[in-house]
């Protein structure tokens, strides 16, 4: 089962479900009877929203419904999200692209393959994400992907791991990829979990969820290896 970030205001959830099924339904009856139920005299459709357990339920009018829809602004966590995982998924890439001249092993090859091909899509999803919500040209704040320390991620590996990584060869080189790809793949689904608690966009928090359900699996394919 996929982490979900906790929805805001009590109930803000069950009342923004039955709103977006109410307000389907009045587009629908909108398009095919042609005209609205105001326009008639009929004094507007409404919808039943749940409520809380042990709660009523409320009856809303379309204009209720409407308001009751969740604010899916982007706030600062969101944004800082997709900086810093830009920057995270920019080092597997660097850690990936090592392998095919230093590996020994097929399966980390492949592995390697895999994630290259999840990752490099996800840094140009997150770079169009920024482009509309006010993180720059760039993908960035105006700081460019500088402007967060490497340090402060969870997971990254050091410059002296990379060199040793980029020294070594054969068995010593995947046992060291794996090693620093599993905490890589750890910090990145830190982060993630991170997000959903503290931000505030679904398309942020579907992203989120893509990478802790993807790589906490390839961390247990890594850890059999």
């Amino acid at each position: 089962m996929l982490l979900r970030r906790r929805s805001g205001p009590a109930g803000r959830t069950a009342i923004a479900a039955a709103a977006v099924a109410a307000l389907l339904a009045l587009s629908a009856c909108e398009s095919g009877s042609g005209g609205t139920a105001e326009a008639k005299g009929e004094g507007g459709p409404s919808v039943v929203a749940p409520g809380k357990p042990g709660e009523p339920a409320k009856t809303l009018s379309a204009e209720e419904a409407k308001k009751a829809l969740p604010d899916n602004s982007a706030n600062s966590a969101d944004v800082a999200y997709a900086q810093m995982m830009i920057i995270h998924h920019t080092q597997a890439l660097e850690m990936t692209n090592l392998v095919p001249d230093r590996a020994g092993s097929d399966p980390v090859k492949r592995l390697a393959e895999r994630i290259t091909a999840a990752q490099q899509p996800e840094i140009g999803a997150m770079e169009g994400w920024l482009k509309s919500n006010g993180g720059g040209k760039d993908g960035t704040s105006g700081g460019g992907h500088g402007a967060h320390d490497h340090a402060a991620m969870p997971g990254m590996a050091t410059k002296a791991q990379l060199d040793q990584l980029r020294a070594a060869r054969g068995k010593a080189f995947d046992e060291l990829f794996l090693k620093l790809m599993i905490t890589h793949h750890q910090g990145a689904v830190t982060m993630a979990g991170d997000v959903l608690a503290q931000g505030n966009n679904v398309q942020v928090e579907e992203m989120a969820n893509d990478v802790i359900a993807q790589q906490t699996a390839e961390i247990n394919r890594m850890r059999a290896m």
